[in-house]
Parts: C-alpha cells; sequence; structure tokens
C-alpha cells in the first residue's frame, strides 16, 4: 500500500464536492481517520456512505 503523502490540506482551494466530502467524513466521525490516514484507509462500506450522503445533499439542494 502506498504511504500518505504528508501534504496538508488546503481548505481555501477545495472545491465544493470536496468540502462536501470532508464535512460528511467528519459527521460520521471519520474525519481523523482520514487526515491520519488517508482516504484509502477507509473500508468500502463507509466510503459508500459518504458517497450516498452526498447524492442526497445534491438531490436536496436541487429541489430548493
Amino acid at each position: 500500500m502506498a504511504a500518505k503523502k504528508d501534504r496538508p490540506v488546503d481548505w481555501k482551494n477545495l472545491t465544493e464536492q470536496e468540502k462536501m466530502k470532508y464535512e460528511i467524513a467528519g459527521e460520521l466521525g471519520l474525519l481523523d481517520q482520514v487526515m491520519r490516514e488517508g482516504w484509502k484507509s477507509l473500508s468500502s462500506k463507509e466510503t459508500g456512505r459518504i458517497g450516498g450522503l452526498m447524492t442526497k445533499k445534491r438531490r436536496q439542494e436541487q429541489k430548493k
């Protein structure tokens, strides 16, 4: 497995989609793990949950 790059996240230059991804990871209690070990450390169940919640939020925003 490749090692996580030791680049800090540039919070100011994230796209809206990336911001939402980090926000949802935080809501699920996974943000610390992502920051320590990277996105590849998450299980497929966890990444699927994040993707599902992102889709749900985008659909809610489109309805408004």
